[in-house]
């Protein structure tokens, strides 16, 4: 009984620990963040820092390589980004609110070349992340997924989606090339890791489709 006359108060006061948590907040626990990249443009990532509306950072939300087809005998087609696709390579991002800004360091294997950028995700993106399904599917009633593509020449989209829905495309951002190289020059210019032969064939065939992204 104590205890619940102190949180009435504190709700009197400003709120107390188990109240809700307002508008703009998550309506689910947790969201995630995705990374992707064109058919046979792989992609290491070497971090993504996130910043959410409340100004809490969670620092490595991404790493590695992100999702990309590598189909043989040049059977997959790297221009686009196809009309659908998965939440791309990543995790679920708890204890964050809505994200407010994402930082992402990258390396594109296909060139080689290091990208960098902060990407401010819009306010639409957002409302998109909050908003019930008009028709939730038994798995998802919200677009609790955010996913990144990651394409040569420092191209970087944004869609949000849900389990059941296609991407919605959120944002399209520019990169600047990373000065320091890979690793921040900690590897003497070496990268992640070396091209598959289906993605090493498919460039030595057709080029790299920059312009299509």
């Amino acid at each position: 009984m104590r205890s619940l006359l102190l949180c009435l108060a504190l709700a009197l006061l400003g709120g107390c620990a188990h109240a809700d948590k307002g508008p703009g907040s998550l309506p689910y626990k947790y969201w995630r963040l995705g990374f992707l990249a064109p058919d046979y443009m792989e992609v290491w990532v070497e971090t993504a820092d996130v910043e959410d509306i409340r100004g809490q950072k969670f620092f490595k939300m991404g790493g590695g390589v992100v999702a990309v087809r590598n189909p043989p005998d040049n059977r997959g087609n790297a221009a686009g980004w196809g009309e659908r696709f998965g939440w791309g390579a990543g995790r679920y991002v708890n204890g964050a609110d809505l994200p407010k800004r994402i930082y992402v360091r990258w390396q594109s294997l296909a060139e080689p070349q290091t990208y960098s950028t902060i990407v401010e995700i819009p306010e639409r993106a957002r409302q998109l992340m909050s908003e019930r399904l008009e028709k939730p599917c038994h798995t998802s009633e919200y677009r609790e997924a955010l996913a990144i593509g990651l394409a040569p020449g420092g191209v970087i989209r944004g869609w949000v989606m849900s389990t059941c829905g296609g991407p919605t495309e959120v944002f399209r951002a520019q990169a600047a090339v990373e000065p320091k190289g890979p690793s921040q020059g900690k590897t003497n210019g070496q990268y992640a890791l070396p091209l598959k032969p289906e993605s090493r064939a498919y460039i030595e065939q057709h080029g790299i489709p920059y312009g299509s992204w």
